[in-house]
């Protein structure tokens, strides 16, 4: 009798757990073991080296993430971020470097071109309707060339001196670019889960009719949602700039796909109107910890291509399934 009150209690429990919940949940199981596995098959996977190099190489797919969870809560995308990133580090280069202009200066104009590009896609949605997968892939293109014609295709470089630290220094005992993740990650969090706007942006998400029709601004929340993932997206390359000690148009290709499953496997819905920042953190560390454990082990590049793809498809159906049951 009392197994029965208690798998009961349990089953209840889990019945008034949300989807974004049990998927981060069940991310943070499935990652234990795969870190637990990797350090078993791949003896230097556990080194202080490797674990603090992982976190470097998730910091600039989390900041693009945190944005990017905004826009696909709010049944969007964009497509454009790894093309906002490069683009945006080049022209922080070329400010920087061949106007002279005081670095706070180009890093701002960066930030704002990243921003625009984000209020571009939201425009043309809000106004004409245009579905914004074609919008930010036209601009995926679009910038990625920009980025090519303003360097010349060369990396413009050395950067003012400084910069670099925030690729490559140190805050405490944490890589530069991984603390200020967690910091974007921190004000992401507060703004989606404790904030009018972000409550708005769920709402526009789940149903963009019955928002509208209780008072929301349905395009300033779009607008919203896209300027702050292109602004992101921006600081991403800024990142790379600094870690590269250049403005380089080849850097962040095939960001955008990352960036995407980072969100999706952390549990964020494609259907729009349900996610989180913190899914996006667990989902960009569970594929950086697998690309990297892969690569200790010996696992061809081949193979890596297939088995991420199966883990991003398998992340997808446990969304759709999740949907159904909140459904």
């Amino acid at each position: 009798m009392a197994l029965a009150r208690a798998t009961g209690t349990a089953s209840a429990a889990r019945r008034h757990l949300s989807p974004v919940t049990r998927s981060i949940l069940f991310l943070s199981a499935a990652y234990l073991i795969l870190f637990a596995a990797l350090s078993w098959l791949a003896p230097n996977f556990a080194s202080e080296g490797n674990l603090l190099n992982i976190l470097r190489q998730i910091s600039m797919i989390g900041i693009s993430g945190v944005g990017l969870t905004a826009v696909i809560v709010a049944a969007e995308i964009d497509l454009s971020v790894g093309s906002i990133a490069a683009f945006s580090g080049v022209c922080l280069a070329y400010l920087a470097v061949r106007w002279g202009l005081p670095l706070p200066l180009a890093v701002a104009a960066a930030l704002a071109i990243g921003a625009l590009a984000g209020v571009v896609t939201a425009s043309l949605r809000v106004l004409f309707r245009i579905p914004t997968f074609i919008t930010s892939l036209a601009l995926l293109t679009a910038l990625r060339s920009g980025a090519f014609l303003v360097s010349g295709g060369f990396p413009i470089s050395p950067m003012p001196p400084g910069f670099e630290f925030w690729g490559n220094g140190w805050i405490g005992p944490l890589p530069a670019p991984f603390a200020l993740l967690l910091a974007i990650a921190g004000v992401g969090w507060f703004v989606m889960a404790r904030t009018t706007l972000g409550r708005a942006v769920y709402a526009v998400g789940g149903n963009e009719e019955a928002a509208r029709l209780s008072g929301i601004n349905v395009p300033l929340v779009k607008l919203g949602v896209f300027a702050a993932s292109g602004a992101l997206a921006a600081t991403a390359g800024v990142l790379f700039a600094s870690r590269l000690n250049s403005g380089t148009p080849t850097v962040a290709q095939g960001m955008e796909l990352d960036v995407i499953a980072a969100v999706i496997i952390g549990g964020t819905s494609l259907f729009g109107g349900a996610g989180s920042v913190v899914g996006t953190l667990l989902g960009a560390l569970f594929m950086a910890t697998l690309r990297t454990g892969m690569v200790l082990i010996g696992v061809s590049p081949y193979s890596q291509g297939v088995i991420s793809g199966m883990v991003i498809v398998l992340a997808v159906l446990l969304g759709a399934v999740q949907l159904g049951v909140r459904r």
